[in-house]
């Protein structure tokens, strides 16, 4: 009887030290609501959703497991990705995420997590085409997202014609319908969208071409989470779970549930536009390739 309320007692001292730890930690950061992590997130699927109070899809459930292991209650706030920067850099969200490339120019905005998968821009476009370089998008009706990085650089591609939507599904009807010929977007929510409706008889090709002149478009791209510069210190935790997320390849784990199984999601190839930008000039990429 003593021994087991002995261990009884250990038993609580852990437990008790544990709820400590982890409520040290939440109380830590600037948050939009003490206790809690606010997420700005915009519902496109595979990579952001919210089911049965946590957060679904690729983006979402690394988040998900990030906030449980900081002892933070997830605060959703669903939005249309037009306004995700600009709710981060208020304050009025603490993180936001939804399939978001790293770029330079954002960097200086806000501070941005380490890469939670890799992917390469790309068409999409009916399957009786194939197009796969910058020259097939000359002279086409081409829609995209309001903000997207790589924006600017649709608009120098010659006699191209730009309609600029709030979200993915408005400019995947209008493809359907005809009035566009294809689309650049997220590469993850359109090959899922694409894979979840065959009978779109549509494809995504990703681009061949590796410009320097076009480095948004055809270079690598990271996905990442975008955090407001006052909370670079939670970004640096949230690395350090990100980072071991990686060593164990469970980021592939969770890509397989939302069809990012291939290697191209988790092996980078390309140049690193990181290093001695918003990293030391010896960053290197991390990787899970087949077989971990």
């Amino acid at each position: 009887m003593a021994l087991s309320l002995s261990r009884r007692m250990v038993t609580c001292a852990l437990l008790a030290g544990s709820f400590m730890s982890l409520s040290s930690i939440a109380n830590a950061f600037e948050l939009a609501e003490q206790g809690k992590l606010t997420v700005a997130f915009t519902g496109d699927m595979p990579g952001s959703g919210w089911q049965d109070g946590k957060l679904v899809g690729y983006d979402g459930e690394i988040m998900q497991r990030i906030a449980d292991k900081l002892g933070l209650k997830v605060q959703p706030a669903l939005m249309e990705w037009s306004g995700t920067i600009a709710s981060v850099q208020s304050g009025r969200v603490d993180v936001m995420l939804g399939t978001m490339g790293w770029t330079e120019k954002r960097t200086k905005i806000m501070t941005l997590s380490e890469p939670i998968h890799y992917f390469k821009n790309g068409i999409m476009q009916s399957t009786k085409t194939n197009w796969d370089k910058l020259s097939d998008l000359e002279g086409k009706k081409i829609g995209t997202i309001t903000g997207f990085s790589f924006i600017p650089e649709l608009k120098s591609i010659k006699d191209l014609q730009l309609s600029l939507y709030d979200t993915s599904d408005a400019a995947v009807r209008d493809l359907i319908a005809g009035r566009i010929d294809a689309v650049i977007g997220d590469p993850p929510v359109i090959s899922f969208a694409i894979k979840q409706n065959p009978d779109w008889n549509m494809h995504f090709l990703a681009f061949t071409d590796n410009s320097p002149d076009f480095p948004l478009l055809t270079g690598l791209g990271q996905v990442v989470y975008g955090l407001n510069q006052k909370n670079d210190d939670l970004r640096q935790k949230m690395d350090a779970i990100i980072a071991d997320m990686w060593k164990t390849c469970e980021m592939k784990e969770i890509g397989a549930r939302y069809g990012l199984s291939s290697d191209v999601w988790f092996k980078p190839v390309g140049q690193n536009f990181r290093a001695g930008v918003d990293r030391p000039a010896d960053y290197k990429l991390p990787s899970c390739a087949a077989g971990g």
